[in-house]
């Protein structure tokens, strides 16, 4: 595509989804611009940059606090957590001390009118993004000590997005940039809209997929974004660069639900295909994984080598990147419904991982949501406490601190209209998180 550095410029992937190649020319052009050097070198490279930084860091605290410290060991003890992080073997055991939330503690935010189907919160804690299938995005940009709208852009008619700053049908998925600068919204009419998540003010339009964006995800410490959509295929893009770079083709299904971590890789649930899959982009390769029996409609990261997904036959899942079967699987997670005289489980329709530890929640339409704990090397699931909430629990976000939950509440489903419950209130609910006065202080390995 001819991608503009112009601001609200929109920019098609149409074109190059003939050419599966243009992703690898691109970064093949981008590898000759940079000295040439053998992988071995380059490691070594960025190891000695890596060490020297920390360095840099460790001893502009010293001077600051005018007090000797040990840099040797304060780096040490930093490699060590970075290393267990990229194994996915940092586990911090938070689950265990976690106390039942009081319900009268948990605050409800109004402001949509249709439910709310997907939501983020920004890395520093303070600000919970949402939307709706209103098209109202950030409807609102809430302040979490307040409760306040900071920001509203709202929803439009269909055929108005050209002269509509906002979405002009149902937003199904939105992501934030670990660096807090970039906000992206995908909808049921094809388009990725990219925001400046400071003022809300609309920076580029995406298009290129054929059918309703399902899934977003910055790669961690990027502004790379992955995309994913019912079409079934994941798109990825250069947020900065206002840029499409390739396409990767492979579900069977719709795909329902995307995340990503810091690898250049992402993880993806594809409907009623009946398997999760995880692409590796320099490669242009994908791994798949089977185990549910329905629709997986929804999936995240724990750490770098292990995942959550849940489906509509109400199984939550729990697995490791190098394993095809779920190390762990929990059915009728959240109980059996009967729906006109046929008893049906409860669908799973979100699930939430507090990164690094072990500590889960999902979502239904069971009116609660329900924490868990991933035991003995995330083999095992043991169900902690259930949280009152009526309506579809649509959304899930543990905060970055482990301090509160938020979920995304409405009168329907984030895909669909097959039922309605009248009684749920189209709100965000922000669900403190208290631990025991002995919770466990250092981080703690996990066996994977």
């Amino acid at each position: 595509a001819a991608a503009g550095r112009h601001g609200d410029e929109e920019v098609s992937s149409d074109s190059e989804t003939e050419s599966p190649s243009l992703g690898r020319r691109r970064r093949e052009a981008v590898a000759e611009e940079e000295v040439e050097e053998t992988p071995q070198e380059k490691k070594l490279r960025l190891a000695k940059q890596y060490l020297e930084e920390l360095r840099q860091l460790e001893e502009e605290r010293a001077e600051e606090e005018e007090e000797e410290t040990q840099p040797a060991d304060l780096i040490g003890d930093r490699l060590k957590e970075d290393v267990l992080e990229q194994k996915g073997r940092l586990q911090r055991l938070v689950a265990k001390d976690v106390q039942p939330p009081d319900p009268a503690s948990i605050r409800v935010f109004r402001g949509h009118q249709l439910p709310v189907t997907c939501l983020v919160i920004s890395p520093d804690d303070k600000f919970i993004f949402s939307a709706s299938k209103d098209g109202s995005l950030i409807k609102c940009k809430w302040e979490v000590d307040s409760g306040k709208r900071l920001c509203v852009v709202p929803g439009g008619k269909k055929g108005t997005e050209e002269r509509h700053m906002g979405h002009a049908s149902h937003i199904l998925c939105m992501a934030i940039s670990s660096d807090g600068k970039y906000l992206a919204t995908g909808d049921r009419n094809k388009l990725i809209m990219i925001w400046d998540a400071a003022t809300c003010k609309r920076l580029h339009i995406f298009t290129g997929h054929r059918d309703a964006v399902s899934g977003l995800s910055f790669r961690k410490g990027t502004h790379q974004l992955y995309s994913a959509s019912h079409d079934r295929c994941v798109k990825v893009w250069d947020v900065a660069e206002n840029a499409y770079v390739e396409t990767l083709f492979g579900h069977q299904d719709v795909i329902t639900g995307l995340d990503s971590l810091s690898r250049e890789c992402c993880v993806t649930a594809g409907g009623r295909d009946g398997t999760v899959r995880l692409w590796k982009i320099p490669e242009e390769t994908q791994l798949v994984f089977s185990g549910h029996q329905g629709s997986i409609d929804c999936i995240q990261l724990i750490n770098e080598e292990h995942m959550v997904s849940g489906a509509d036959d109400g199984s939550l899942a729990l697995w490791g990147l190098t394993k095809k079967k779920p190390l762990a699987l929990a059915r009728e997670a959240h109980g059996v419904q009967d729906a006109q005289g046929l008893e049906q489980p409860y669908w799973i329709s979100a699930v939430a991982a507090l990164r690094n530890s072990d500590l889960l929640a999902t979502g239904s339409h069971s009116a609660s949501v329900k924490l868990w704990k991933c035991g003995e090397g995330f083999r095992k699931l043991e169900h902690l406490w259930d949280i009152p909430l009526v309506g579809f629990v649509n959304s899930l976000k543990f905060s970055a601190s482990g301090d509160f939950l938020v979920a995304g509440i409405g009168q329907e489903h984030r895909l669909g209209r097959w039922w309605r419950l009248k009684e749920a209130k189209n709100s965000i609910c922000i669900i403190p998180l208290k631990q025991r006065a002995t919770a466990s202080g250092p981080e703690s390995p996990g066996s994977s």
